[in-house]
């Protein structure tokens, strides 16, 4: 899918159909033929529209006759079976010359949607270095946005963890721990292109752009840190409520087996008086007290395995 924007002097933002000087070319899983017009249309290579679809592509920095790929992960949130999961994938941004400005990723985002939605303050599409440092600075928000969600997500499975009997919420917990891995590892290899980008002048900042770019630098590290402080949290929780189900299961356990023997005392007595055999004490089988007699029996030998097992706290 193609779409371009462009926004003029006064701020004015649409999306229109031609590609033209100072305007934003957005694409989203693009078609091989989406992917040969662009080439073609800005002279670019398709290698540098091809890159950031591959899922497993590294984010860097490369220059080449002027023109400046930029590729860094960004995060997403999927929701299968109303389950939220967390992944990053490339955000490709291309500047070509001083005329136009590309971005390319495999799925729509809510991050390009905030932008083309023209939902972010300051933003001009003809404006590139002050775009890609405002996508920057967003996506290091994101991060920190996500982990907060994986943190209230954390929090609420350690209160079902208590009292959980299940492998369930372990394996959740494990989702978040692989999502907390994916987040760590791009949001350090994000953290080298920002520190490339201040640090050998790629573009051409004024102080303002700067500024923002000091500031997505610091969100991103502030991103950094918090993945590294749950990932820690989260690994030991999964270690000690592996411990907490296979401990409320052998609570259980005890607990159905001290109920078990407690029923068996009934039915021991009576398959005992039940043989035709004679009743202790002289009592004859027509006393209408022998029946009363073997309810005692077996209600005082109740009483005492409930006590003693209770003495043990297997109940």
């Amino acid at each position: 899918m193609i779409k371009v924007y462009k926004s003029n002097e006064t701020g004015q933002f649409s999306e229109q159909e031609i590609i033209e000087k100072g305007c934003w070319i957005n694409l989203i899983d693009p078609s091989e033929s989406e992917i040969q017009y662009v080439s073609e249309k800005l002279g670019i290579e398709t290698d540098y529209l091809r890159d950031p679809l591959d899922e497993e592509e590294k984010a860097r920095i490369e220059k080449e006759d002027g023109n400046v790929l930029i590729i860094v992960d960004i995060p997403i949130m999927n929701n299968e079976d109303g389950t939220s999961t967390f992944d990053t994938i490339p955000l490709g941004m291309i500047i070509i010359g001083d005329n136009y400005f590309v971005t390319v990723c495999l799925r729509e985002n809510p991050i390009i949607s905030e932008f083309a939605g023209n939902r972010i303050k300051g933003f001009f599409t003809f404006k590139k270095t002050r775009f890609i440092l405002q996508l920057l600075y967003r996506i290091a928000v994101y991060y920190l946005r996500y982990l907060k969600q994986i943190n209230r997500k954390t929090d609420q499975i350690e209160r079902q963890l208590h009292k959980s009997m299940k492998n369930q919420e372990l394996f959740t917990l494990l989702n978040l721990e692989k999502s907390l891995v994916y987040f760590s590892t791009s949001l350090r290899s994000n953290d080298v292109v920002m520190e490339k980008l201040l640090r050998m002048k790629l573009l051409k900042m004024y102080p303002e752009d700067e500024e923002i770019m000091e500031e997505a630098i610091i969100e991103n590290k502030q991103a950094i840190e918090m993945a590294h402080i749950y990932s820690s949290i989260l690994s030991g929780m999964m270690d000690a409520f592996a411990s907490v189900i296979s401990n409320n299961l052998n609570m259980v356990m005890k607990f159905l087996t001290s109920v078990t023997i407690v029923l068996s005392i009934p039915t021991m007595v009576a398959s005992f008086f039940g043989m035709n055999v004679k009743l202790p004490f002289g009592f004859d089988p027509a006393n209408p007290y022998a029946f009363m007699f073997i309810i005692a029996i077996t209600l005082g030998s109740t009483a005492l395995a409930v006590l003693l097992l209770a003495k043990r706290k297997m109940f």
